[in-house]
């Protein structure tokens, strides 16, 4: 296994705390339901920028992105707009693409502030030593997303749909995302054991470069099992269903639900 890419440290000072979020699906089901969460991601935004000391969004924020060079999808302006006012104000934010937009390019972090990063990395933060990603492709299995993933990655790929028509491109791309496995209510809602592919995969990286906390979206079912003694496997869940999400405080990382109350 290749050693991850190591950022560099985060202190966290007294009083502050970390977020992780993952899987908003904007765009999904359809625009009202998704503007209803949008605004609801808006709200948890708005209480957690209190004491945040930065916030990590971990891929599959939006159910497509396509960014061409002078358009990007209609919508999520809200969700912008409060990311801008927040990275303005000098809280760092940290973009994970996931499978459904890994077409990302240099929009957010021109126009927001906001790096995006394409692969797991590892940070310490606070006092213990992360592994953080979206988990798409990762462990054993899924040999057949793993090759459309590359194929998706791949500067030719990108240059021919670059060639659509934006009305075309994003449409067809917004048929095909509602075949996501969200579309239909809860949806890979037990634990599998053993079987967990992110699991797997973070017990062989815990053999060669141990971590306490290993934290990742993609799975949709919000997760904190045991790794090895003094380490975890957190998945954040996603905002469909659940509407999970972490919070480090410098001593644990734990997951907690938004807004049960109102949904």
């Amino acid at each position: 296994m290749t050693r991850p890419i190591q950022l560099p440290d985060l202190a966290l000072p007294p009083g502050r705390r970390v977020y992780f979020a993952s899987d908003f699906h904007l765009g999904a089901p359809d625009a009202a339901r998704s503007r209803e969460r949008e605004q609801r991601i808006v709200r948890w935004l708005d209480e957690v920028a209190r004491d945040a000391a930065a916030i990590y969004l971990l891929g599959d924020i939006f159910d497509f992105w396509f960014e061409y060079r002078h358009a990007i999808p209609r919508g999520f302006t809200r969700l912008q707009g409060k990311l801008a006012e927040l990275t303005d104000a000098g809280l760092p934010v940290t973009f994970f693409t996931g499978n459904h937009d890994m077409w990302m390019f240099d929009y957010f972090t021109q126009e927001l502030n906001i790096p995006i990063l394409r692969h797991p990395v590892s940070q310490r933060i606070g006092g213990h030593q992360f592994h953080i990603g979206h988990g798409d492709g990762l462990g054993p299995g899924d040999h057949t997303y793993k090759l459309l993933k590359k194929v998706f990655a791949s500067p030719v790929a990108q240059w021919l749909f670059a060639r659509l028509h934006p009305n075309f491109g994003i449409g067809l791309a917004n048929r095909w995302s509602r075949h996501s496995r969200l579309q239909n209510g809860p949806s890979d809602d037990h634990f599998l054991g053993d079987d967990e592919w992110l699991l797997s995969y973070c017990r062989e990286m815990q053999q060669q470069f141990p971590h306490e906390y290993y934290v990742f979206g993609h799975r949709h079912l919000p997760l904190d099992v045991a790794v090895a003694p003094g380490s975890r496997y957190v998945n954040l869940g996603e905002w469909v269903n659940y509407c999970t999400y972490g919070v480090y405080d410098g001593q644990q990382l734990a997951l907690r639900e938004y807004g049960a109350a109102e949904r």
